[in-house]
């Protein structure tokens, strides 16, 4: 059974957001492109995000770390930069994308089919990513290490694959919650973003960065002070407080409407007082001053 529920745990995180995104589909009416546009503004963000923590945010952490800084400090310092440095990248991205890419597509569903987008393929890259250490665990398992790793590297991946089949069933399938969990934040997080593009006010993007940081650095501190399971009730928290939001906000949907399919326009009043003249002849002329 616990073969069973690891290769589960993976497959569910990659099936959760190709179950939601055709269900937005119908349930929306909204089009499987702002999927993709969603999944790309995800991966653009993480192609600038990521060299950035390598290159010039980590060497930060050890220099903070290695100044003698008291461990709870330098935790929460870390907790809250690394925060910052996802949210500024993700809404960022977020914000350019619906601001200037997608300037027809407005609306409530069209941004929360966007938003899935978002979180939905991080979930799937970390779902194929647990697949490839399921299988690399299984083919390890119960394996003599020695016979192909090199000596100094046998203790660690022994520690590491006993960590792996040795954790209970149900915490193993945490992977897959905190997947549903996020994408509900990545929801919460596009509405906020969404009002900065329909107010026309960028301190929605301001919010947006500062809940984000707020929930990943809560979710780390809490992990690393607590237990894990303690942070998965943190992101389920944070994550009910997005859909929140997702649900208060779309009281401003309607005003926006019109800005996702513009129509031809409504052809003057005039036009159609003459149109419709013409249609009951000249004697009825006069008459057609009634049509209002």
């Amino acid at each position: 059974m616990h073969i069973a529920v690891r290769l589960l745990n993976a497959i569910l995180m990659i099936a959760l957001p190709l179950a939601l995104a055709p269900f937005m589909v119908r349930r929306l009416g909204v089009a499987w492109r702002l999927f993709g546009v969603g999944a790309l503004t995800f991966f653009g963000s993480q192609v600038l995000h990521i060299p950035f923590n390598l290159w010039a945010l980590n060497p930060l952490l050890m220099q903070l770390q290695s100044n003698g800084i008291q461990p709870g400090l330098a935790l929460v310092a870390s907790a809250l930069l690394l925060g910052l440095s996802a949210g500024l990248f993700e809404e960022l991205s977020r914000y350019l994308v619906l601001r200037f890419w997608l300037r027809e597509e407005r609306t409530w569903g069209q941004m929360l089919m966007f938003g899935l987008g978002h979180g939905g393929f991080e979930a799937i890259l970390l779902g194929v990513w647990a697949v490839y250490v399921f299988f690399q665990a299984f083919a390890l398992h119960q394996v003599d290490l020695s016979a192909f790793v090199p000596a100094d590297q046998v203790q660690s991946i022994t520690s590491s694959l006993t960590f792996y089949w040795e954790a209970p069933w149900h915490t193993a399938l945490l992977g897959a919650l905190e997947r549903a969990l996020a994408i509900c934040l990545h929801l919460g997080l596009t509405s906020l973003v969404w009002q900065a593009v329909v107010r026309r006010s960028v301190g929605w993007v301001g919010l947006a960065i500062a809940w984000h940081t707020i929930a990943n650095a809560g979710a780390l501190i809490i992990y690393q002070t607590g237990s894990i399971y303690w942070a998965e009730g943190f992101l389920a928290l944070a994550a009910g407080i997005s859909l929140i939001l997702v649900r208060a906000l779309r009281r401003h949907g309607p005003a926006v409407e019109s800005l996702a399919a513009p129509t031809s326009p409504r052809p003057p009043l005039l036009v159609e007082r003459v149109s419709a003249a013409q249609d009951l002849g000249t004697d009825k002329l006069d008459e057609s001053r009634y049509l209002d």
